[in-house]
């Protein structure tokens, strides 16, 4: 430590005085440990160090039944399922630094270790100041903005709220996680641009060894950056480290090699089959190298052959960052091996792990974006029909989250673990979030609101048909009419016509999600958190014999976004498409103030993106996997059952329409089904409906 007498007690002046210490102070205090140390406001060495169960939402075996498999099962022993065994793939919705402290600690760590180990992580984390998770959604002719959810800003504020000192921290934090979850014959691949680029490199210096550092990529390409100030920006950075000096590279990969074009100065020859090829002659050895042009050759630091996606390019989401196929391609095929584990933990649009799948990698990839998850879900289901269409093998894959033990998480880090203190927090913190009094001499009511009496629903598990009826009778009782009911999650048995026979004997009940925002302290005290009621869905069933089809027939929200009488005063002449109360508007206002609205949602499958059905929903139990207080791995079952994806249809920009009926699933033996219809709107919300049939 380079601190003379004075020096210290300087510095122990300041503190008692609650004072910044100068920078020269904290340099020298550190001065022992490094020639140069990495440092800036915020820096923690620890890491989150927890292991959350994961919670299975779906499970796509296969892209979809379709009416000639149906018609070819007498003669296949097993046609449905997938083709290759073993591994699952998993898109993980959440926070990327509970998932990866999951993975790192938890039993999925045995999985990946059994598989070889993650061979190859790339990731194109948020690197522009200003960027946001909102995205644009098509109505029609007509483009509406979906604003980023309130969880969805928070990490944007947490990322970006104190400059790039704490988007070092968010940075550094996950580096060290996904370093961690690394084989050591491993790599990574960290997408930028010329405002990061510079920070990055030195974090990854100092997580992964300034010795590992492979190579600085500049990805060069034409679209965009103009400019007649400066050099026009036409070019990001990947910065590709290893975990050792033991690494994968296939520099020779088909998909890795990029043209090759005659030296000018040397002379082209054409041997004896007609190809054209160069010689070089080594200086030391004398030994003569022949250069076939056709072979093509390993690229240099800077890729100039891969372009940026088109707005016509086929391949194009119309989704913020998307980054080409092939870009990824190149990346995975020079990193890693057919077979091996790789990564991505900013999943965005799915580019990374379709380009994985196609080339016939497993993988893990993770978004914080609802709508991210839902883009890639579709996507990737896109991937598996292409390759079943061409013969070739494919992976199955399931949609995971946290659930109920991110809650649980949450909440324990807001009590410290105080089981009373954490039942009341979680009432009046939910109350406070939804703008409600808290009120006391109620058996199952919590608080009210503008008349309205308010039910806080549990934390853990779902809102139940025998809550509502306890809720129904304190109501009836006390001659209350109208309640609210709040709820992470509610029973599939919660239908309209269950609600509407609790009005008609009096008592109004509104169904609404309680939203993740809730947990952070600074949306609730900012009034930023938005309950939204619970969405329906109808459905027709037809069944002959042992089969059955399924007709989708109604979809109800009431989805909220923005306020039309606020926007209404505060906008100028122009237009404005936004969402209030399960209708998407456009509004117009003239330069005399005129205003008209136009309802873009004319039918109710406008709302519908994507919708799927599991034909025997309660034929397999979600079983997960916890660490017991030995550290040992148990199975149990969480009380759920697998979505079994085995029909679905959905929009893309080739096939805009939706099909409305499914195929007819056929069943093998009489008896009582349950059928799962799940339906995921514009907005990548999802609602559910179970429907028993009897199969005679």
């Amino acid at each position: 430590m380079n601190l003379n007498d004075t020096d210290k007690n300087r510095i122990i002046e300041l503190i008692k005085a609650g004072e910044k210490l100068p920078k020269e102070f904290i340099y020298k205090l550190f001065a022992d440990e490094e020639d140069v140390f990495l440092f800036w406001n915020g820096r923690k060495e620890d890491t989150t160090n927890i292991a959350l169960p994961f919670h299975s939402i779906e499970h796509i075996d296969e892209p979809r039944k379709e009416k000639d498999k149906a018609q070819a099962s007498m003669f296949e022993t097993d046609f449905r399922g997938r083709q290759l065994k073993g591994w699952t793939n998993k898109l993980i919705w959440g926070d990327n630094k509970l998932i990866l402290s999951s993975l790192v600690n938890g039993p999925i760590r045995e999985e990946i270790e059994k598989e070889g180990g993650l061979k190859l992580i790339y990731i194109d984390p948020p690197f522009a100041v200003g960027a946001d998770f909102g995205f644009d959604i098509q109505i029609g002719d007509e483009t509406a903005e979906k604003k980023q959810s309130i969880i969805e800003e928070i990490a944007y504020r947490d990322t970006w709220g104190k400059g790039i000192s704490s988007y070092l921290s968010m940075m550094y934090e996950r580096l060290k996680l996904m370093h961690n979850l690394l084989a050591t014959d491993g790599s990574i691949y960290v997408h930028c641009d010329w405002r990061m680029t510079s920070y990055l490199r030195l974090i990854l210096n100092d997580i992964f060894g300034e010795s590992n550092f492979i190579n600085e990529i500049v990805w060069c390409y034409s679209i965009g950056g103009k400019g007649n100030t400066r050099f026009g920006r036409k070019h990001d950075n990947i910065l590709f480290y290893s975990k050792s000096d033991k690494y994968i590279f296939n520099g020779s990969d088909k998909d890795v090699i990029t043209e090759r074009k005659a030296n000018s100065h040397m002379r082209a020859k054409t041997d004896e089959d007609g190809r054209e090829y160069q010689e070089k002659t080594d200086r030391k050895s004398g030994k003569v190298y022949r250069y076939y042009i056709d072979e093509g050759k390993i690229p240099e630091d800077y890729w100039i052959d891969i372009e940026q996606l088109n707005r016509e390019d086929s391949e194009r989401l119309d989704y913020p960052t998307q980054k080409p196929e092939k870009l990824l391609r190149r990346i995975i095929a020079a990193s890693s091996n057919e077979g091996d584990l790789i990564a991505d933990f900013f999943c965005g649009s799915g580019a990374t792990v379709a380009a994985a799948e196609k080339l016939g990698r497993k993988w893990i990839t993770t978004d914080l974006g609802r709508f991210s998850v839902h883009t890639a879900r579709k996507r990737l289901i896109g991937v598996q029909r292409e390759l079943q269409e061409s013969g070739k093998d494919f992976r199955a894959f399931e949609l995971l989250n946290l659930g109920k033990y991110e809650r649980q998480f949450f909440m324990d880090d807001l009590t410290n673990g105080k089981r009373k203190a954490k039942e009341d927090l979680y009432v009046d913190l939910i109350l406070e979030a939804y703008k409600a009094k808290r009120i006391e001499g109620h058996s199952t009511l919590h608080g009210t609101k503008a008349g309205r009496f308010v039910n806080v629903g549990p934390l853990d598990v779902p809102v139940t048909q025998s809550r509502l009826m306890d809720i129904f009778e304190e109501c009836k009782q006390k001659l209350y009419t109208q309640v609210d009911v709040l709820g992470f999650e509610f029973e599939m048995g919660l239908t309209p016509q269950f609600i509407q026979e609790l009005k008609e004997k009096g008592v109004s009940v509104t169904l609404k999600y309680i939203p993740k925002d809730v947990f952070d302290k600074r949306a609730v005290e900012k009034g930023q958190v938005k309950f939204f009621d619970v969405a329906y869905l109808n459905t027709k069933e037809k069944v002959k014999g042992k089969t059955i089809t399924i007709e989708l027939t109604d979809f109800v929200t009431h989805y909220t976004q923005d306020d039309i009488e606020e926007l209404q005063q505060s906008m100028r002449a122009g237009s404005k498409v936004v969402i209030e109360d399960g209708q998407i508007f456009k509004i117009e206002k003239d330069k005399n103030g005129i205003i008209t609205r136009t309802v873009l949602t004319k039918n109710w499958f406008d709302w519908i993106d994507y919708w799927a059905i599991d034909f025997n929903y309660e034929d397999k139990k979600e079983i997960i996997k916890v660490k017991n207080d030995k550290g040992e791995t148990e199975e149990k079952w969480s009380g759920n059952y697998l979505f079994e994806n085995e029909w679905q249809s959905f929009r893309t920009k080739k096939t805009p329409t939706l099909e409305f009926t499914s195929i007819a699933h056929e069943y093998k033996k009489t008896g009582k089904y349950k059928v799962m219809v799940k339906v995921v709107d514009i907005l990548g919300i999802d609602t559910s409906k179970i429907i028993e049939v009897n199969i005679k």
